[in-house]
């Protein structure tokens, strides 16, 4: 298995590690050593992807950052082949961004399965928003890269957005419920399976600590993951700032920020100061889900299907890439409600108050469907079994 550094991307992949594993598989997983711990509970082997061979000699310019992914691939493939064929595979299995993983199975010529890492990552959708896209910026290193993938390797479709197009002619798994997929949605995909995002009901726990004792106590999550601040920092802390500025009229509500590491002034983050108020750099987030009533999300795939299990009605503030499709797939399903009149529109305290009051409004309605929804996700935690022998019958 191939993952790069993108911790929403390996989160994605626990599931599908263990379950191999439990079938019997020696699972060798090539990514960043941080993830080592967790790919040895799953019952896998870490493989330090980038210890003889760091991302940053294949490329520390591009932007966006996994357009590196691409250089990587067309730098190191040789030295990785070379690795991966003295353990004999019989199967790799990659998240769409480690193009390496793609690329070295065709090399060996073996059987290679794409995991999904986003909502919807239609190569045919994102390719000319990411054409026009003002963050762009190919580095030279790039560029040689995307050439040495052409003609060394015969990858005909290689450019500098490799890291979006890796689909696989055997088999593509959608991290999410098939409702979440329109059925000419799903026909980009083809063949395609659904596995869910979540870990199994076993392995996650019901953790909720939620309780009706105080009805007029509100406790709001705002979380906007790891990768979209890193982009659009004064978006970001706009949210952040609207939220907590509300609440300060508010002191039977409580607020939990979660900054998803991301380095903000210190200036900015003393605006953000209230007694019900609470900023911290990461926050355990299934822990979080469980204690809050509402939560303010960028819409990543992992953050919102952990709402919809733990059913969190949402206030919907997508940056990017497949955040704004997801969020509307979400209001159109009920589970979540707009905060910004545009896409990473300025937000005020005000719009956040009447964003509270909506939720409370149609509460009823947003916790019907939540329940509806999460039982979609069940249902993909279910339907593993049968995923998982497709991709086996690929051995």
């Amino acid at each position: 298995m191939f993952c790069m550094p993108e911790d929403g991307h390996f989160k994605l992949l626990r599931p599908l590690i263990s379950d191999f594993a439990q079938s019997g598989f020696a699972v060798h997983v090539f990514t960043h050593r941080r993830y080592g711990p967790e790919v040895e509970r799953a019952g896998g082997i870490p493989v330090d992807l980038f210890a003889k061979y760091p991302l940053e000699r294949a490329d520390s310019e591009s932007v966006p950052v996994p357009c590196r992914y691409v250089s990587f691939a067309g730098t190191f493939a040789e030295q990785v082949v070379e690795a991966l064929k003295r353990l004999r595979p019989v199967l790799v299995v990659y998240e769409t961004f480690a193009v390496i993983g793609r690329l070295a199975a065709r090399l060996l010529g073996v059987p290679y399965v794409n995991v999904s890492p986003c909502h919807n990552l239609d190569p045919a959708r994102y390719l000319p928003m990411l054409r026009v896209d003002p963050r762009v910026a190919i580095s030279e290193r790039c560029h040689r890269a995307v050439e040495t993938l052409r003609e060394r390797y015969a990858l005909g479709d290689a450019s500098p957005f490799s890291y979006i197009t890796g689909l696989s002619p055997y088999l593509n798994i959608c991290c999410e419920p098939p409702a979440f997929l329109t059925e000419e949605e799903r026909k980009v995909f083809e063949p395609v399976s659904f596995y869910g995002t979540l870990p199994s009901p076993a392995d996650s726990g019901e953790r909720s600590t939620r309780s009706d004792d105080d009805p007029e106590r509100v406790r709001i999550y705002v979380c906007f993951g790891t990768v979209a601040p890193k982009y659009y920092a004064g978006a970001a802390l706009g949210v952040f700032q609207a939220v907590s500025e509300c609440l300060e009229s508010m002191p039977q509500a409580r607020a939990l920020i979660s900054l998803g590491g991301i380095a903000f002034e210190a200036e900015a983050l003393r605006r953000l100061a209230r007694p019900n108020v609470t900023v911290v750099d990461y926050a355990d987030q299934w822990r979080a889900l469980g204690e809050a009533d509402l939560f303010v999300t960028h819409h990543g795939i992992n953050s919102t299907h952990e709402a919809i299990y733990q059913r969190v009605p949402m206030l919907s503030y997508p940056f990017f890439a497949d955040q704004p499709a997801l969020a509307e797939r979400c209001r159109e399903f009920g589970l979540a409600i707009p905060l910004a009149g545009s896409l990473r529109g300025a937000v005020s305290a005000q719009q956040v108050r009447a964003g509270l009051g909506q939720v409370a409004a149609n509460r009823e309605s947003l916790s019907a469907s939540l329940e509806r929804a999460r039982g979609w996700e069940l249902e993909a935690i279910a339907g593993r079994p049968a995923v998982l022998q497709r991709i086996l019958s690929l051995v």
